[in-house]
């Protein structure tokens, strides 16, 4: 049996589809910061027959977990003090998302300049529209070029 110990401060992102862990390591910006990391992979769960967990030991208050909400609406957020759960906190879709999506008009100036940040608003939160911020191309989760989660 795997035994991952427990965190004393931090928090654990739990109900993650299988096999993205590692993309939201890299969309909350873990590998830049100087924290633990537990990723637990392909974890069996009875809700959902197989799951990803994330383990973190740093400061929770450094980090804006909102973009969780707009990645995969499941991941549960569980807060960790002096070793116990003292909190499961609720997401909130992000304003704005940056580096999470592509824009894929090739007329828009990210396609022509490399170096542009690819920069989404919340344009309808109802039906959880974003739009580019260069060229207001419109991205749904229901868009067939939608990539949600991954760059």
């Amino acid at each position: 049996m795997l035994n991952v110990g427990k965190i004393d401060e931090g928090f654990v992102l739990d109900h993650i589809e299988a096999g993205k862990a590692m993309s939201i390591y890299h969309h909350l910006g873990l590998n830049r910061l100087d924290c633990t990391v537990a990723i637990i992979k392909n974890a069996r769960s009875g809700k959902m027959g197989r799951k990803d967990i994330l383990k973190v030991e740093c400061d929770i208050d450094s980090m804006d977990l909102n973009i969780l909400a707009f990645i995969d609406h499941n991941i549960t957020v569980n807060v960790i003090k002096d070793g116990e759960i003292i909190e499961k906190r609720a997401l909130v879709l992000p304003q704005e998302i940056k580096e999470v999506l592509r824009c894929h008009n090739p007329r828009c100036i990210t396609s022509i300049e490399q170096g542009l940040p690819h920069i989404f608003y919340l344009a309808d939160e109802a039906n959880e529209i974003y739009r580019c911020k260069y060229c207001d191309e419109k991205y749904t989760e229901n868009d067939a070029d939608f990539n949600r989660g991954q760059c």
